[in-house]
């Protein structure tokens, strides 16, 4: 039973820590963009987001053991809806990436 817990728990170590890096990099990605490209996508404002992925970057901090308590969840969902959402539209009207014919 004891190699089953250890298991376990190396598991939602990585887990923890993987959320951590994507909370950090949404964090990080959001301070890049201008607050005029935030308005232009038609997404909420810069501080907001700001504000959101700082609290979620606190939260996953604290609950990187534990990641799948409710705190762990809100994070990682509010750095998911950053990375699957605002992002990409982001992206799309500052003219970053895309494909632009290419493959």
């Amino acid at each position: 039973m004891q190699l089953f817990y250890g298991f376990q728990s190396a598991v939602q170590l990585i887990i923890g820590i993987v959320a951590f890096v994507a909370e950090v990099f949404a964090f990080v990605d959001a301070l890049r963009h201008p607050e005029r490209a935030y308005l232009a996508a038609g997404k909420r404002t810069r501080t907001f987001w700001l504000v959101l992925l700082g609290v979620a970057v606190a939260i996953g901090f604290v609950t990187m053991f534990n990641p799948l308590s409710i705190f762990g969840l809100l994070a990682i969902v509010g750095a998911a809806v950053y990375l699957a959402d605002v992002r990409p539209a982001l992206r799309q009207v500052r003219g970053i990436g895309g494909s632009r014919g290419q493959w």
